[in-house]
């Protein structure tokens, strides 16, 4: 059975967008405005915000030869939410940017967000925005995770101590 291909530029960046996010929905209450915008809105309601970001470049931190699309947009939000977790907060959003080459075709782009939107739901995160735009070669993800902790109790790294849980 032959599979259909949609080039990308047949969509346009804020076509492409607006195809792989129109299903998706808020998950926080934290989450003012969303993808679509110049920008998100966020209202952590008087808690701290804790942000982390992750680059993913393909032939150094995966290779498509071994892992599945679906894996690879779970494994690029959970790879940011643990940086969130370890410092004791709650992610709530993450911002999502990919740079893509013409080898890839819109549905293998569902398959990617399929595993966005499964991580997303998973841990109650919101996708918010992010950027796409054009690789000469090879697939460029870049995540942000953004969090919330009550004031003042985020854990740090350098406060952990021999026989700490973790």
């Amino acid at each position: 059975m032959e599979q259909s291909r949609t080039e990308i530029a047949s969509l346009g960046e804020f076509g492409l967008i607006e195809h792989l996010t129109r299903n998706f929905e808020i998950q926080n209450a934290s989450t003012v405005l969303s993808v679509g915008d110049d920008a998100a809105v966020i209202d952590h309601f008087g808690r701290q915000t804790v942000v982390s970001s992750d680059l993913l470049l393909e032939g150094i931190h995966f290779d498509l030869m071994y892992m599945p699309l679906k894996h690879l947009g779970y494994k690029s939000v959970v790879v940011n939410l643990s940086d969130i977790y370890a410092m004791n907060a709650t992610p709530t959003q993450i911002l999502l940017n990919i740079g893509i080459s013409n080898r890839f075709s819109v549905e293998s782009l569902n398959e990617f967000y399929e595993g966005v939107y499964a991580a997303c739901e998973k841990y109650n995160v919101d996708l918010v925005g992010g950027d796409t735009t054009t690789s000469q070669k090879g697939l460029i993800i870049s995540v942000t995770a953004i969090g919330e902790v009550a004031p003042d109790k985020y854990v740090k790294r350098s406060t952990a101590k021999k026989g700490d849980l973790l």
